[in-house]
């Protein structure tokens, strides 16, 4: 993406680590305005610091009122978003067996993974829709959403459930400028299942692919393994089915204007 095309305003949530700080990162230096989010303020301070003009907020995805929080903020700092990047996110490796966590951090990672990206989007696409002009929505999602984990099985059902969620989304807001985009990462080696041993692609090689494609001119962007032509060909069956089943009842779909209206 150029500076001088008409998208300058950039949140990404889950910022101070990984593909998140990657994106906001490449996002920085082509000019754009970002504003990343965290809960961590200690990390956040730490970016901020090495990334001058890069905006942070303290934040907690998981909590409905941290999101209720993190739109009002952004329309009241950030009124001319452009792009949003949904990219908060834990992965607890824990096999369903043997997981006997208390259930307030169970409903932790569902929170996180799952009901974050779906309230945002509620908050947050109203606020991309009314200036009328071509907007970004993104949600990062996993390989695993197609490939369940027994050693991250809650995680891989969450991310099943956010691509789902992404391909109704996409599809209502289909006749406005507004384009939603699925990153569907690999194996990544970043912090997200916590401390220890980091495994998978190298994050500065996946961002370096990634960043270019997320103008909303690709739906969905695969790296390694799921950028395979038979996992692109999973996706594009995936999307047949879903145009011919789609239209079987009336759905409101988002007008350019904001407005909403149903189907024919």
């Amino acid at each position: 993406m150029e500076t001088n095309e008409i998208v300058h305003n950039v949140l990404i949530t889950g910022g101070s680590s990984g593909i998140g700080l990657g994106l906001a990162q490449r996002y920085l230096r082509a000019g754009y305005r970002v504003l990343v989010t965290g809960r961590n303020p200690q990390k956040l301070a730490a970016v901020s610091e090495a990334l001058p003009g890069l905006e942070t907020l303290v934040n907690d995805i998981a909590d409905p009122q941290g999101r209720e929080e993190l739109a009002a903020h952004t329309r009241q700092v950030m009124p001319d978003l452009d792009v949003v990047i949904s990219n908060a996110g834990i992965q607890r490796r824990v096999g369903i067996a043997v997981d006997h966590a208390p259930w307030t951090e169970v409903q932790n990672e569902i929170d996180i993974l799952f009901a974050g990206p779906v309230h945002l989007s509620r908050l947050l696409v109203p606020q991309l829709l009314k200036r009328g002009r071509p907007s970004v929505y993104v949600n990062v999602t996993s390989g695993g959403a197609f490939q369940p984990q027994p050693f991250a099985p809650l995680y891989s059902a969450a991310k099943a459930a956010v691509h789902s969620y992404t391909v109704n989304l996409r599809h209502v807001l289909r006749a406005t400028p507004c384009r939603v985009v699925e990153p569907i990462p690999p194996a990544v080696a970043t912090q997200l299942a916590g401390p220890g041993p980091k495994n998978g692609a190298d994050p500065d090689e996946f961002c370096d692919m990634v960043y270019p494609l997320l103008d909303g001119s690709h739906p969905t962007v695969g790296f390694g393994p799921t950028a395979h032509p038979d996992f692109t060909e999973r996706l594009a069956a995936e999307h047949r089915a879903f145009q011919a089943a789609s239209t079987r009842f009336d759905v409101p779909l988002y007008q350019a204007d904001g407005t909403v209206t149903s189907t024919p």
